[in-house]
């Protein structure tokens, strides 16, 4: 999630120290939860990239799961605080759209949480994915965690946009806010609304092909104060393969 038009969030240093600490609580739960089987169900290998990687929250996440993992991002700020907090860890400060350092066909997994939330352009969107895509071992995937239209919508346990109802006149990338409840740094937070059918183009235009999707929603018997997300999918999780050419 992005602070401010074109700026990354994490440039903020007390935004970026704030978010480093989040783990999974309330409605980042409901995000993670139901990763480990879709992964299994989908991933033959153990090489993994997190794309966006931030303070390594996910990178640690694939970690556990037995990936050798690579972290990478735009930002210096949070690649130091994933280092800190992940000393044996692996992880990559590179420039934008720059995957020169990675090579092509190497992964058997490239992870994405929330990181094609905080991108505004179509084009950029499709010049990266394009980019990942070209880094998939023959049987690899790309598994995006991202938000749904309807989270700057709606109330959450961990997010509240009642403050924001220019959200419900947004279109498809436009700029819409929101409020990070577990944060002590309660300054809205900037994305860029997109909907499923944008991502079915964004896939279409990079040449990825959609085999999986999936939208979490929460579970009476959980121990977190649900709002909409017993009846309202706060995200959306993908898992896309390479396109194969026609015979």
């Amino acid at each position: 999630m992005a602070q401010g038009q074109g700026r990354n969030v994490y440039d903020d240093a007390q935004r970026a120290q704030s978010y480093a600490s989040l783990e999974f609580p309330g409605t980042y739960y409901l995000a993670y939860r139901d990763l480990p089987a879709i992964i299994a169900a989908n991933i033959k290998g153990r090489v993994g990239l997190d794309f966006g990687c931030g303070a390594g929250r996910s990178t640690r996440f694939l970690q556990r799961m037995g990936f050798k993992a690579i972290g990478i991002d735009i930002s210096a700020s949070m690649i130091e605080l994933a280092r800190n907090a992940d000393p044996d860890g692996s992880y990559a400060l590179i420039e934008d759209g720059n995957f020169s350092g990675l090579a092509p066909g190497s992964l058997d997994l490239i992870f994405s949480a929330f990181a094609f939330d905080n991108i505004p352009d179509r084009s950029r969107r499709a010049r990266l994915m394009r980019g990942l895509r070209e880094l998939l071992s023959e049987d690899g995937r790309i598994v995006l965690l991202d938000s749904t239209p309807e989270i700057y919508t709606h109330e959450w346990a961990s997010f509240t946009t009642q403050e924001f109802p220019q959200n419900r006149a947004a279109k498809s990338g436009d700029a819409v806010w929101i409020v990070i409840k577990n944060l002590a740094d309660h300054r809205p937070v900037l994305d860029f609304l997109w909907t499923h059918e944008d991502y079915l183009r964004l896939f279409a235009e990079s040449g990825s092909e959609l085999i999986a999707c999936h939208r979490p929603l929460g579970r009476e018997h959980e121990p977190y104060d649900w709002q909409s997300e017993l009846s309202i999918a706060p995200w959306v999780i993908y898992v896309l393969g390479s396109l194969r050419p026609s015979a």
